[in-house]
């Protein structure tokens, strides 16, 4: 799609005529719509949509937009949020040592395989400065232990505020983040092995292999004040066998934290995710 286009995300209690009255919406300002899903959740009573549709020749400016559909918004007690199709996020990648997501990141987005600028890339380590470097990238050591960390979280906040950064993506960045730093910036992706609860800490790919497992996997969700508890967007698995050695489930493991962090990163970018009730709807 070359011309840009808007996207409505909508969550409001289920009731009657909600796709007419948002469709309608579109229709009356003379837009075409392109892409329209819906989900309704009867136990939660909650009804979820994403519609996207052209802005050549809607009659309302993009300014008005927005206003013009919280009237609709508020009787229906809506949550909604508004994004153009040609507004570029601004994304920073937070690593620790592991660099494979942090390739693989750099690489699709220089692939245009999605749209978002790398302005900064932040570590607790500065064993992957040279990559950063590499690529033309800001590079931010920032060190941190628990005697720091509030003062630590206080310098990314302030660098995250400075590089006008929309979106976090933690691409294995081994450090947990506070309540607080979450409160004051709660857009951030995460990926981790499919090992947790079972074999969290340490080694849990051999740990794993000693117990002969037949599945691993990797889970890509948002961060929550709860630890590698929060609403889940992107999940794959594969199988190994007793074939395998450690280094193969590593490798393997490796594939497909790759594979499900981009896809997240991807959908988030896309405005296909609504989170509720610490779950989200995927609208592919």
């Amino acid at each position: 799609m070359t011309s840009p286009t808007a996207t409505l995300l909508v969550s409001c209690p289920d009731q009657r005529g909600l796709v007419a009255k948002i469709a309608n919406f579109i229709y009356a300002n003379g837009g075409n719509i392109i892409h329209a899903d819906q989900h309704t959740d009867f136990e939660a009573g909650l009804f979820l949509t994403r519609i996207e549709w052209q802005l050549e020749g809607f009659n309302l400016p993009r300014d008005l937009i927005g206003p013009a559909f919280n009237a609709i918004a508020q009787p229906l007690q809506a949550n909604w949020r508004l994004h153009f199709s040609d507004a570029v996020p601004r994304i920073a990648i937070w690593v620790s040592r592991q660099d494979h997501c942090l390739f693989d990141l750099i690489w699709r987005q220089r692939a245009q395989e999605f749209a978002a600028k790398i302005p900064l890339i932040i570590s607790n380590h500065p064993d992957l400065g040279a990559i950063a470097k590499q690529f033309g990238i800001d590079y931010h050591h920032i060190p941190i232990n628990k005697e720091n960390k509030a003062e630590q979280e206080a310098k990314q906040l302030a660098l995250l505020q400075q590089y006008r950064i929309e979106l976090v993506v933690l691409a294995k960045y081994m450090q947990v983040l506070s309540a607080d730093f979450i409160g004051n910036f709660p857009q951030v992706i995460n990926i981790h092995h499919s090992f947790l609860p079972a074999f969290a800490g340490a080694n849990p790919y051999q740990r794993a292999y000693k117990r002969g497992v037949k599945i691993i996997g990797a889970t890509s969700h948002y961060v929550t004040e709860d630890l590698d508890a929060g609403p889940i967007i992107e999940q794959d698995v594969v199988r190994v066998s007793h074939r395998d050695e450690v280094n193969d489930l590593i490798r393997k493991g490796k594939d497909l934290e790759r594979v499900v962090l981009a896809r997240a990163v991807r959908l988030h970018l896309e405005n296909r995710v609504l989170v509720y009730s610490n779950r989200t709807v995927v609208f592919e």
